[in-house]
């Protein structure tokens, strides 16, 4: 087993954090936790027992557990406690500020019983401000939090391709990167715990401006008589040229393997980017340090349900 030493740490650390940082590192293929198996969670726990990681894994709908049990992983019926109880590295993948309270802090919730030293890293899309108060209730349970949402789609989730966006405690970064590697080909570390949420929104703040300006430019070409595949084309050679038009085209017809061509299944679902730029707007307002980040968790809840 390869066993990593880093010395660079021992005289910036105390040395309690360093015990616990060289264990984690000595883990390797022990079990990894895994909470939430929709279109992401899915082919990404999917990879994570490709590459021999042994899952422990629940949703809330037990049905979107059949594929992996069918792989070998064990599945616990919607109780993400009892996954903290079995597993001391654990990755969500939810679909909103709202379902990530409610799975860490919730009745039934991974805090109520993580164990002391547990790795959390939550790969939701939510507010930055719900991860610091995640890492915050965890760190006072003695477990560190990261967030490192993803991008890519299905697709990349699906071929182990996605980029992760990872905020949190600097030491952990690499423990964190064990994992992820083995469901991303890009794993960049952002900064403090919120900094990961942070260029994720950046990141899908241009998308849904690409992706607004691209329909729009295809349906005005498609009214003015032009075939969608040829303008496709004629924007891919030119300096209209962007990720919506030549990867992900939001035309029928243009393109293979993406919602377009598939009755609009799967990807990222407008409902979910509206959220995302919910928490733009709100960033820009508030400055990050008013607005929406400064409701109640129970305000939050309010607001994007």
């Amino acid at each position: 087993m390869l066993i990593t030493w880093d010395f660079v740490h021992l005289n910036i650390y105390p040395f309690h954090n360093f015990v616990t940082v060289f264990t984690r590192s000595m883990a390797s293929k022990t079990h990894v936790g895994f909470v939430g198996l929709g279109n992401m969670g899915n082919p990404m726990a999917k990879n994570l027992l490709k590459h021999g990681y042994p899952i422990i894994a629940t949703d809330v709908f037990p049905e979107s557990c059949k594929e992996v049990q069918e792989l070998g992983a064990q599945v616990i019926v919607d109780s993400p406690a009892e996954v903290a109880e079995k597993a001391d590295r654990i990755i969500t993948m939810l679909p909103s500020s709202p379902n990530v309270i409610d799975v860490y802090t919730g009745p039934n919730g991974i805090l109520k019983k993580v164990k002391k030293g547990s790795l959390l890293i939550d790969s939701s899309t939510i507010d930055p401000s719900v991860s610091k108060e995640m890492a915050a209730a965890a760190e006072k349970l003695g477990a560190v939090f990261m967030d490192a949402p993803v991008s890519g789609g299905v697709g990349a989730a699906s071929s182990g391709k996605l980029t992760f966006m990872v905020g949190g405690a600097e030491e952990e970064f690499t423990a964190a990167k064990e994992l992820l590697s083995c469901m991303g080909a890009n794993v960049v570390y952002c900064g403090q715990v919120g900094t990961g949420q942070a260029a994720k929104i950046c990141n899908n703040m241009l998308l849904a401006i690409g992706m607004i300006g691209t329909s729009e430019t295809m349906n005005l070409g498609i009214r003015l008589g032009l075939d969608p595949k040829l303008l496709a084309k004629i924007l891919n050679m030119s300096s209209g040229r962007c990720w919506s038009s030549d990867t992900y085209n939001p035309v029928p017809g243009v393109m293979e393997g993406v919602p377009s061509g598939n009755n609009y299944q799967g990807g990222f679902g407008t409902q979910l980017m509206a959220k995302v730029s919910l928490f733009t707007t709100h960033s820009q307002i508030g400055g990050g340090g008013g607005c929406f980040y400064a409701f109640s968790l129970s305000e939050k809840r309010a607001v994007l349900q």
